[in-house]
């Protein structure tokens, strides 16, 4: 009997399938104490605004606490300023206990605050995709991994502020689009970050002349081409050139990531191509998709966002975490 247990276990292990966690996280303006001359001004490094190095040590210690919490095999990381700060970062996660071996910041372009990953899984590389040469545009950061000899592509996004034109996202789409064209929809593809659009971006934005300057078209939805999608991932067709949103999978009033005043907000998506969809080597684990939200990040109907002061200047007060709830999602790796 007790060989007949063993046996077991081993073809458990043998042929078990590994579950991959995926997450994004906005940690809202990382900036290190190193004076660049690109600082917001209530980032300016030991001045009036007290972002120093008391405050700066406290928002590292909080960010690491909610990314070791979530213990993602990848993470991506939006609005972090350098890679020193990235490095510092991940130095005080080893020092938490979680470790990520490998890690890359889209930096090439100087711009403010970049976009970020960190993963416990070597790359087979990562580079930055451009968007335009025009520092406007944060760059995207594209990372190929071979998981048990199978590939996948992460594409790490920031898009422009929900202020801005929605022309100015679909810029950012387009290049996104020429990407992934190269290298070819039938490709295990996720595509995260923060878009600074909703899953249903083309309803929500209509009525809104500031945004709306495209006849209604989006980046997310129209360039993307994630309206066509049903609202199961077990029942989604395969369309091709078409990537799902995951938020469909998860209950209305779960989608979100961000709260603006009041109202719940999807800034913050994961998207993947048609094979992830199908059971293959790599897909998605339907019903995953979350927003991590645990009772620390919340205060009472609100984000615990990084606290500083209402008026100008703004004070950092040293408490808190960021304005953005963090996505988490897992994929099922065969053997």
């Amino acid at each position: 009997m007790r060989v007949l247990v063993l046996l077991l276990l081993c073809i458990t292990f043998v042929f078990g399938d590994k579950i991959l966690t995926l997450a994004t996280y906005n940690v809202e303006n990382l900036f290190d104490l190193q004076k660049n001359g690109n600082e917001y001004e209530e980032y300016i490094p030991n001045g009036i605004s007290k972002w120093n190095q008391k405050n700066y040590k406290i928002k590292l210690k909080n960010i690491s606490q909610v990314i070791k919490d979530i213990n993602a095999d990848i993470i991506a990381i939006e609005e972090i300023e350098t890679l020193g700060a990235l490095k510092d970062l991940r130095f005080v996660l080893k020092q938490n206990g979680l470790y990520y071996q490998y890690y890359k910041i889209a930096d090439s372009k100087n711009t403010t605050i970049k976009v970020a990953i960190l993963s416990k899984i070597p790359f087979v590389y990562a580079k930055e995709v451009s968007v335009t040469a025009s520092y406007k545009y944060r760059n995207i950061l594209e990372a190929k991994f071979k998981i048990d000899n199978k590939e996948l592509y992460i594409f790490v996004n920031h898009w422009k502020a929900k202020s801005e034109a929605e022309s100015q996202r679909i810029i950012s789409a387009k290049a996104l689009t020429k990407r992934i064209k190269q290298i070819g929809y039938d490709k295990n593809i996720i595509l995260l970050g923060d878009f600074n659009s909703d899953y249903e971006e083309y309803e929500k934005f209509k009525r809104n002349r500031k945004l709306n300057d495209t006849n209604g078209k989006t980046g997310i939805n129209h360039v993307l081409k994630t309206i066509d999608q049903t609202r199961t991932a077990s029942q989604t067709k395969y369309k091709e050139y078409n990537f799902y949103n995951l938020w469909y999978d998860t209950n209305e009033d779960e989608r979100f990531s961000y709260i603006f005043r009041g109202k719940k907000e999807t800034l913050d998506n994961i998207l993947i191509s048609q094979p992830l969809l199908k059971n293959r080597n790599i897909y998605y684990k339907e019903g995953s998709i979350s927003s991590y939200k645990p009772s620390y990040l919340l205060k009472g109907k609100k984000i615990y966002r990084w606290q500083t002061s209402r008026k100008k200047p703004y004070i950092h007060k040293g408490k808190g975490y960021s304005d953005h709830l963090p996505v988490v999602a897992r994929f099922i790796v065969t053997n």
